[in-house]
């Protein structure tokens, strides 16, 4: 049975509150890096990003990281960057759903070898299961599931909402 746990205007509200807390964070910076999770995580991170620019002049430098989501192994992810685009800089991590950490784990990888100013992590819900450790610094919604549960978020015809099932 699928119920609906966010529809569009709350997801839009929710993504406007993270975007003014990702700023209140980082208002002394003229630059930050936004490093998506391809499919979701990126839709998510394109709509904050949206949100921040309405808000704020800093630059925003957007990564797509390519990483199986179902099997994700350690050095599997795939980021097209130069360096100098993300040294000294804050890195934000995105994801739709957080589960068990481990996609953010892995995705993370590659900027571990490169000199960043912080790698925080924005989600836009948090389902509390972690076996990896990574926690989300910018949560959506912090949903207690059980185990057998899904989340899942669509978008459709520009509109975001999520489920539980």
């Amino acid at each position: 049975m699928k119920t609906q746990i966010l529809a569009h205007n709350q997801v839009q509200k929710i993504l406007r509150r993270m975007a003014y807390q990702i700023y209140e964070k980082h208002f002394d910076q003229k630059e930050i890096v936004f490093a998506a999770i391809a499919g979701q995580g990126v839709q998510v991170a394109k709509l904050v990003q949206t949100e921040l620019q309405e808000i704020s002049k800093i630059k925003i430098t957007f990564l797509e990281i390519s990483i199986s989501k179902d099997k994700p192994e350690f050095n599997s992810a795939e980021i097209n960057f130069e360096p100098k685009q993300i040294k000294d800089k804050p890195v934000i991590m995105f994801d739709d759903v957080l589960n068990t950490g481990r996609t953010l784990v892995y995705g993370m990888h590659p900027f571990l070898k490169e000199q960043v100013k912080s790698i925080q992590v924005a989600v836009l819900v948090d389902r509390n299961h972690k076996s990896f450790p990574v926690s989300a610094d910018f949560i959506g919604l912090s949903l207690k599931t059980t185990l057998q549960e899904h989340v899942t978020v669509l978008m459709k015809a520009g509109k975001i909402t999520a489920y539980l099932e």
